[in-house]
């Protein structure tokens, strides 16, 4: 191979890597792997990802370098043969409840122009289909309103679109108008009227105006047919009772009269005023914020049923459907409803090139494993998986050619049935001449890699170096790479002793919520219960939405409305129930592992005692970056600032006063054991646990967040850039550090995310610890290491979306095996008969 087939890094130190050289063949798949704080992501993302954003913001003009200023340049002498780079993460890039899948996909888009050009209207108020309306029944009409009303005529002359608009008011300003509605405010047209420039504007001349009575036939006849000189709808607007009447001679219903206006695609936006719903402003929720600072009570706005848009909008039907109930499909449904959708020659004719991009952006959603996900489903609500794969999808759209990908992870939320069409997908776009960087621990994914690099052979400053690389093959065979190791089936996790078995059971009768099918479910109390099934089967709905959050309401008396179920019984069996899930620690980048595990009240208040502290009078406090005596005011105590990228991910500088310390000089003064409170900070959690040895409270915690795979993460790192395992692993480790008390029930959601074959050995020990002291472990979980290990086990299918919400299988491990339908027994029978999976080898894993 040429040099430029490579991409061949020299010299790379950051963060934990050891000046590592690599050599990486390119248009290749290649998977960085090894244990947790190895540093995978320092190199993918870190130091290759990052290299490649830098220079291309260095190809950009100076004048658009202005509003970005200089990246960092990542800790790393050269790399060679990079090719622009594309990061595919699974942080959701928004918060709003407005963005949904459709609209990051375009999908919804793409149906808005359709049902512009060929939906059919029917009327919102009888159900008649709509047909034009002549001059004379607006006339008729306006006569009819009681003599002495006072009214004006308007005629839209624009219509939710942005800009000054000078040429339009100065147009009717020449053609001897005065008086003009913009934005629902009159203004005068003699003096100067002045509109930002990037806001959405709605502008109506002031045709006529005009007092009801048998005389002014012949003038209001003059004035509607001047009105539809400018536009196709006309506006009666009854001064005193400051409404609007709307006509159209385009659409208006033969029965009620009702009139629709001017249909754009603006008019099926629920971004837009033109087609919100003025309920819930295009929000489809009640009580939420433009935000959606409360996801989990989502109730469906009652005017427009959650559809979002105004009735008007909702009237339009193509093959039966409107835009809003189309939206409600999975996936798998709109890509039927479109392929079956039979149209005329004309309809065809111009709908033909629509159709092609939204069939085209459902197959690669399907392609990827999403096809039970809805159109409509807000964008806030996807697991971090899902919303990698939603980009990865877009990235399907966009046919590129010679781009770097990388890629954290994409197997997360994954079944592993599943995992084989994601896998099929990354071939599909590297076979395209691009190069794709996968950080990843599953073994599906390391096994169709092109290339492997296996980082360790610890995490943290154990970690960085690499261990092996080359083919997988290559790497089964490396005895020094734990990886190889497991991959070969010289290391195992061992099977239980024995499983556990049932004397008690919470048990759920009529479940019916989303699209589980009316189920009765036996949850087994006091023994681990792995739910199982493929993405989309109702997992996540049976236990979070249902089972939890009854719990919550019968013993905590929480006011949530949980799933659809008819009873539930053996809930007095049951004392406590805490969910260990997935979501952000914190909104803000002030929280990290150290604030939320209570660590830092420990430290802060160590810092306190010293000499030097007690000579100043500087208290606890004085040691919060949360607060003015102690922490630098320049940047409030964050350690950086925030620079906005207009086009690009906004990127954090570290502070120019502190230099990211985020303490003024006068706090970072004060040492313990020669550390001041920031260099604490920057410490990783094993590093942190070496140092406060001997000061047991702290000990205590910080050994229990070694023990969940959390010993490379740094006691400061700010809670926003922690992954979704990460994340759960945090709170796990405070909810041990608590002190079990028995009878508690705990859910848990994939928790083996982003860990190594050997940490999920060691979390495996923590909940099977859970379980010895009268606990209930209830874990939703595709990773079949884990599965394996399970006391009982529901599986959830047999497809997703409609096509899932049953009950395929229940039992011990080997009785999903022996069950035909399940794919869950097809793969973990592979599992179960793996050669060293027997249980009298179980030291072999725990020793490590």
């Amino acid at each position: 191979m040429a040099m430029q087939d490579y991409i061949v890094i020299k010299g790379a130190r950051e963060h934990n890597l050891k000046n590592l050289n690599l050599r990486l063949p390119r248009n290749s798949i290649i998977v960085i792997t090894g244990p947790s704080g190895s540093g995978k992501s320092s190199l993918a993302i870190d130091t290759i990802y990052a290299e490649g954003q830098r220079r291309y913001v260095q190809s950009l003009s100076s004048y658009a370098r202005q509003f970005i200023g200089e990246l960092q340049r990542p800790d790393v002498d050269s790399i060679e043969g990079l090719s622009p780079s594309v990061a595919i993460g699974q942080k959701t890039v928004t918060t709003s409840v407005r963005s949904t899948l459709g609209t990051i996909t375009e999908i919804y888009d793409y149906m808005r122009v359709l049902y512009t050009r060929i939906g059919v209207p029917y009327c919102y108020n009888c159900g008649e289909q709509i047909t034009v309306q002549e001059a004379e029944r607006i006339i008729d009409a306006v006569l009819s309103l009681p003599e002495g009303t006072r009214l004006q005529i308007l005629s839209p002359l624009v219509r939710e679109r942005k800009g000054e608009h000078k040429k339009e008011l100065l147009q009717m300003r020449r053609e001897g108008f005065v008086r003009v509605r913009i934005d629902g405010k009159m203004y005068d047209l003699t003096e100067e009227i002045r509109l930002k420039k990037q806001a959405r504007h709605t502008i109506e001349v002031v045709i006529d105006r005009l007092i009801v009575d048998h005389s002014i036939h012949r003038q209001l006849r003059n004035s509607i047919d001047h009105a539809f000189r400018y536009s196709d709808t006309v506006i009666i607007n009854l001064v005193d009772k400051d409404e609007d009447i709307l006509f159209s001679r385009t659409l208006a219903c033969s029965r009620c009269g009702i009139s629709y206006p001017e249909v754009t695609p603006m008019s099926f936006s629920f971004n837009s005023r033109l087609g919100a719903c003025p309920a819930c402003n295009g929000l489809g929720f009640e009580g939420v914020s433009e935000e959606g600072d409360d996801v989990e009570e989502l109730r469906p706005c009652r005017a427009c049923k959650g559809m979002r848009l105004r009735k008007e909008s909702l009237g339009f039907r193509i093959g039966g459907l409107n835009i809003g109930e189309f939206s409600r499909l999975s996936v798998s449904d709109a890509l039927e409803f479109i392929n079956s959708l039979q149209l005329t020659e004309r309809e065809s004719t111009i709908a033909r090139r629509i159709i092609k991009e939204v069939k085209d952006r459902l197959g690669f959603l399907r392609m990827v494993g999403l096809d039970y996900l809805t159109i409509d489903r807000p964008a806030v609500t996807l697991s971090g998986g899902e919303t990698q794969r939603v980009r990865l999808a877009t990235q399907l759209g966009s046919s590129l050619t010679g781009v770097l990908y990388v890629l954290d992870e994409p197997s997360i939320g994954l079944h592993p049935r599943d995992c084989k069409r994601l896998l099929d997908t990354l071939a599909r776009i590297r076979d395209d001449d691009n190069t794709i960087i996968i950080v990843e621990h599953d073994e599906d994914t390391i096994r169709s890699a092109d290339y492997v690099v296996d980082l360790g052979p610890g995490g943290g400053g154990s970690g960085g170096w690499v261990v092996a690389q080359g083919r997988p093959e290559e790497i089964e065979k490396a005895e020094r790479s734990l990886t190889g190791r497991y991959l070969s089936g010289r290391l195992v996790i061992p099977l239980p002793v024995a499983r556990r078995q049932a004397k008690e059971y919470i048990r759920l009768f009529g479940v019916s919520e989303h699209n589980l099918k009316n189920i009765d479910v036996s949850i087994p109390l006091g023994l681990m219960v792995c739910v199982t099934g493929v993405s989309g089967s109702g997992k996540s709905t049976l236990v979070f939405d249902v089972l939890y959050r009854a719990l919550r309401k019968i013993i905590y008396g929480d006011r949530i409305t949980p799933g659809k179920y008819r009873r539930l019984t053996g809930a007095e069996r049951v004392t406590r129930v805490v969910s260990v899930d997935q979501r952000p620690l914190g909104r803000t980048p002030r929280s990290n592992p150290a604030t939320y595990t209570g660590v830092f009240t420990h430290i802060r208040e160590l810092f306190s005692r010293t000499t030097e502290a007690r000579t100043r009078g500087y208290g606890p406090s004085r040691f919060s970056f949360n607060l003015k005596d102690g922490r630098c005011e320049a940047c409030k105590g964050e350690g950086f600032r925030k620079m906005e990228m207009h086009f690009l991910p906004d990127v954090y500088v570290p502070c120019d006063e502190c230099r990211g310390a985020r303490y003024n000089k006068e706090t970072l003064q004060i040492r313990y054991k020669g550390k001041n409170i920031s260099e604490v900070l920057d410490m990783t959690i094993i590093e942190a646990y070496e140092f406060f040895y001997n000061i047991p409270p702290l000990k205590e915690r910080l050994q229990v967040l070694v023990d969940v795979g959390l010993g490379y993460v740094k006691l400061g790192q700010s809670a926003t850039t922690l992954s979704g395992g990460e994340a759960q692993r945090v709170r796990l480790s405070k909810e041990l550090s608590g002190g079990q008390r028995g009878h508690t029930l705990y859910i848990l959601d994939e928790p083996t995310t982003g860990l190594h074959f050997a940490d999920i050995g060691n979390l495996i020990k923590i909940l099977q610890g859970l379980v010895d002291k009268g606990n209930t472990v209830v874990i939703i979980e595709h990773n079949l290491e884990l599965i394996k290990v399970a006391d009982y086990i529901i599986d959830l299918g047999p497809e997703g979306g409609e096509e899932g919400g049953y009950i395929v299988a229940t039992g011990t491990p080997e009785e999903i095996c022996e069950n035909p339908a399940s794919y869950t027994g097809r793969f973990l029978k592979e599992k179960l008969s793996v050669k060293g999976a027997r249980r009298d080898e179980k030291e072999r894993v725990l020793s490590i």
